[in-house]
């Protein structure tokens, strides 16, 4: 199998970086608390370096960062093309508000529910649907680092109670969210009930992303793929159809209680 550039360069800064510390693979291994086995699997390229493994061997092997930056592009390859400009938009944001009215966001779905998620259209083969698991749930790590961007979505109920996969699939995702939602101050997660009715969000879903520098960007997916905007106007109307949907939204500590109560509940069939 031909390596992609990326893990191919990874692999072998690993490797160089490695020999110039006098660490074996066995010494790198117990000094970053993973195994032996895997490390010698990505130096070979068999096996995908996740943030958390590159940011650890930046802190032994001392390479200021180098292997994070070639793991976060390594990442973006292994996202359909359409997303790869957002995806490094996420990697860098301080802050992140998203509204779903289909899906649980990628960033808070658990394996079982992405897999679901991405083999239902049937247009992936198996093989693609697993890269993009492994990736999605990569994404997710950016939630517990130490500086994590903060978190606020909003869903619309109606992504609660659509069995996406199974039932268990639903109450291991709604188990999910309540625990994230409690465990993770920089996580807010709300829903707006659908007592609500017709409202703004229904439209679509969409993100807007808060750099560390610069003015916030909004990403908006369709079926045709993904699009990136930082143009005034449009930022102007997502703001107030954000501020909107807000409005019709329950409490970060009532959505939490309401998801509870559907796990407990007879709520997928």
């Amino acid at each position: 199998m031909e390596l992609s550039p990326m893990l191919e360069h990874f692999a072998e800064e690993l490797r160089l970086a490695r020999a110039v510390a006098g660490l074996s693979q066995a010494a790198l291994a117990e000094a970053v608390s993973y195994s032996a086995a895997l490390v010698a699997k990505i130096e070979q390229g068999d096996r995908r370096p996740s943030a958390d493994f590159a940011r650890r061997c930046d802190t032994v092997l001392g390479t200021e960062g180098r292997l994070a930056r070639i793991q976060r592009r390594i990442s973006r390859e292994s996202v359909v093309p359409y997303f790869r400009e957002y995806a490094g938009i996420e990697e860098e944001a301080v802050a992140l508000r998203g509204y779903e009215p289909l899906y649980v966001p990628g960033l808070l779905q658990t394996e079982a529910y992405a897999r679901a998620v991405l083999s239902g259209s049937g247009l992936l083969s198996a093989e693609e649907v697993e890269r993009q698991v492994a990736a999605r749930l990569e994404r997710q790590e950016m939630l517990t680092r130490e500086h994590a961007p903060t978190l606020t979505v909003v869903l619309d109920e109606s992504v609660l109670r659509r069995t996406v996969g199974s039932p268990e699939t639903m109450r291991e995702q709604a188990r999910h969210l309540a625990k994230v939602g409690e465990s993770l101050p920089r996580v807010r997660i709300h829903v707006v009930p659908l007592a609500v009715g017709a409202y703004a969000g229904l439209e679509g879903p969409f993100v807007i992303a808060t750099p560390p520098v610069g003015e916030d960007i909004v990403y908006v997916e369709d079926q045709l793929g993904g699009k990136v905007t930082d143009r005034p106007e449009d930022l102007r109307r997502i703001v107030a159809v954000w501020e909107s949907i807000r409005g019709e939204a329950l409490p970060h500590q009532q959505s939490i209680e309401l998801i509870t109560r559907m796990t407990e509940a007879e709520t997928w069939t």
